[in-house]
C-alpha cells in the first residue's frame, strides 16, 4: 500500500526496488606500482538519498534551512566508521570544489530499512548552490582531510519555491 504524500512512511521506495531486481555493482580499481598490480576494492559509488521518506526530495534555494542526506551502508562502504569529510549541492557547485559541509558529525539510524546503521548528515541549504535548473544533488566523500580520491553519489531533487 502507498502514501499519498511524497514523504510519507509508506511510500514505494524506488530504489529499494531497483536493487532487488538488478543486484548492486561494485569497481575496482586498480593501481599499477613497478612491474607489479596492486587491486584495490572501492565501491562504484555512494548510495545517498536526499531527504529520507520523500520521492520528489523539494528544495527550496532561498531557504535558510538545512537539507538531510542519508548515505547508506553498503558491502563496500561503511559511512559510520569513515571521516565524516563531505561536501554537497548542486552537482556544478561540488565538481567545481564547493558545496556545503555538513553541520555536523551526523547521526546514525538505519533509515532504510535493510538492517544496516547508515550516516544522516545535515547540509545548509544556502551554501548548496541549487537553483531553477538543477534536478539532482552530489554528495561528495573526499578520502583524506586534502580532499583527494572522493566518492560520490547523487540523488535526484525538486527545485521549489520562488
Amino acid at each position: 500500500m502507498t502514501g499519498t504524500s511524497d514523504c510519507g512512511p509508506n511510500r514505494i521506495d524506488r530504489r529499494k526496488f531497483l536493487k532487488a531486481s538488478g543486484g548492486t555493482v561494485a569497481g575496482i580499481g586498480a593501481i599499477s606500482i613497478g612491474s607489479g598490480t596492486v587491486a584495490a576494492h572501492f565501491p562504484a559509488e555512494l548510495d545517498i538519498d536526499i531527504k529520507p521518506g520523500c520521492d520528489k526530495n523539494p528544495v527550496n534555494p532561498s531557504s535558510r534551512g538545512v537539507i538531510p542526506v542519508a548515505v547508506h551502508q553498503t558491502e563496500d562502504f561503511d559511512p559510520t566508521t569513515e571521516g565524516v569529510r563531505y561536501r554537497f549541492g548542486a552537482p556544478d557547485t561540488v565538481e567545481d570544489g564547493g558545496g556545503a559541509r555538513p553541520s555536523h558529525d551526523g547521526h546514525r539510524e538505519d533509515v532504510n530499512g535493510d538492517g544496516t546503521t547508515d550516516l544522516v548528515l545535515h547540509f545548509p541549504v544556502e551554501e548548496t548552490g541549487f537553483d531553477s535548473e538543477d534536478s539532482e544533488g552530489k554528495l561528495l566523500w573526499e578520502r583524506d582531510e586534502a580532499g583527494e580520491h572522493g566518492l560520490s553519489g547523487s540523488d535526484e531533487v525538486t527545485i521549489v519555491g520562488p
